[in-house]
């Protein structure tokens, strides 16, 4: 059997029921192309976890994080049958691996858990005999079987650890826009293409909230050497980015609009919340020049992550607008969404163009 190749489908790609048919008819000509079997990656369409979760909300405003992890992982199993319909009414064979069939292996941060082992039997034995397997992302097991969640956008991650056990040298992750720009096209006008990027500057840049690539899936596509590739997720599915090893500093200003800053009453209790984040598996950065402490991405309650873990609340300071020139990272604050999408047009005003200049490479925490 040929090496399998990996693809991953992201949200945007499935808003409507004609967008599985794209996707469907996209993995088909894929498998004419006749180098070998496909895994197939698959968020929730557009709104599907949070519908869940909001139903969730409303039954229990706080609830446990295993049951948070067992009901949203729902939405991309659904995701995944729905595709194999798609796939089967295009007459392509498929068969759907979720959950416990899967082989990750995760920790029991139930909401945010971190891949700890990976058994490639199940894939590969599915690659063998069928010629897609079509995988939901963002799932995993703890230990003792338990559900568990890799946390919100982790179908990158997901598809990381498929190429991973599979021994596929890359993998294909289809978003809402074709590549890593130097900052989000959606917000800011002029924002350029960065053709090749280094795993160290698209794990900056998703640790202070870029949106296009998960930062864990960079981290183990780096330890696993998986080449990333970026393409839109819509026809003509055009490709924009490749990370890996190699890459030219850049200059970018990432905005983030769920992402906040918290002010705490001194440095001794920023750390201590800082901490408390990353031990919680969420992605968190530790600001210079006072007791603050940027939450990313907003998918945390933040108000009852602190009372669960008896930490003094940090007060709202902002929302964050980093700047990287190459490995350096400077993070400025807007007083709120409005305010740091015009800072972050200014900021990219500022650009000359050209590479940022060369420094040593930063090298980040592991998956």
């Amino acid at each position: 059997m040929s090496a399998a190749r990996v693809l991953k489908f992201g949200g945007s790609s499935f808003a409507g029921p004609d967008g599985y048919e794209r996707v469907a008819d996209a993995v088909g000509r894929r498998l004419r192309e006749g180098r070998g079997p496909l895994a197939v990656v698959v968020s929730a369409g557009p709104g599907e976890t949070e519908a869940l979760r909001e139903r969730l909300l409303g039954i229990d405003p706080h609830p446990e994080d295993e049951t948070l992890a067992g009901l949203l992982t729902l939405a991309d199993t659904a995701g995944a049958q729905l595709l194999a319909a798609a796939l089967h009414r295009a007459g392509v064979g498929s068969a759907v691996l979720a959950g416990q069939q899967l082989g990750l292996v995760s920790d029991s941060v139930f909401a945010r858990a971190r891949l700890v082992h990976t058994d490639p039997g199940a894939l590969t034995a599915a690659l063998a005999r069928h010629e897609v397997v079509v995988v939901p992302g963002g799932q995993a097991v703890d230990a003792q079987g338990r559900p568990t969640w890799l946390g919100k956008n982790s179908s990158d991650l997901s598809a990381v650890a498929v190429a991973a056990a599979v021994g596929a040298p890359a993998c294909e992750i289809h978003s809402d826009v074709d590549g890593i720009y130097s900052a989000d096209p959606h917000l800011v006008p002029g924002a350029r293409l960065l053709p090749l990027v280094s795993y160290d500057t698209a794990s900056l840049l998703s640790l202070h909230g870029a949106k296009v690539i998960h930062r864990r899936a960079v981290e183990m596509a780096r330890k696993c050497g998986v080449e990333l590739v970026l393409r839109h997720g819509r026809p003509p599915f055009a490709h924009g980015t490749r990370v890996g090893a190699a890459g030219e500093p850049v200059r970018a200003v990432v905005l983030n609009r769920r992402s906040v800053a918290l002010r705490y009453s001194g440095e001794a209790e920023a750390d201590r919340a800082y901490a408390a984040l990353r031990a919680a598996n969420a992605d968190a950065v530790r600001l210079g020049g006072g007791p603050l402490v940027v939450a990313v991405g907003g998918f945390l309650d933040l108000a009852e992550f602190h009372r669960r873990r008896d930490l003094a609340p940090g007060s709202g300071a902002g929302v964050p607008v980093t700047v990287l020139c190459g490995p350096v990272a400077t993070t400025h604050l807007a007083a709120d969404a409005d305010g740091a999408v015009a800072l972050a047009r200014r900021l990219h005003g500022t650009f000359e163009n050209g590479p940022a200049p060369r420094a040593r490479p930063l090298r980040l925490a592991g998956v």
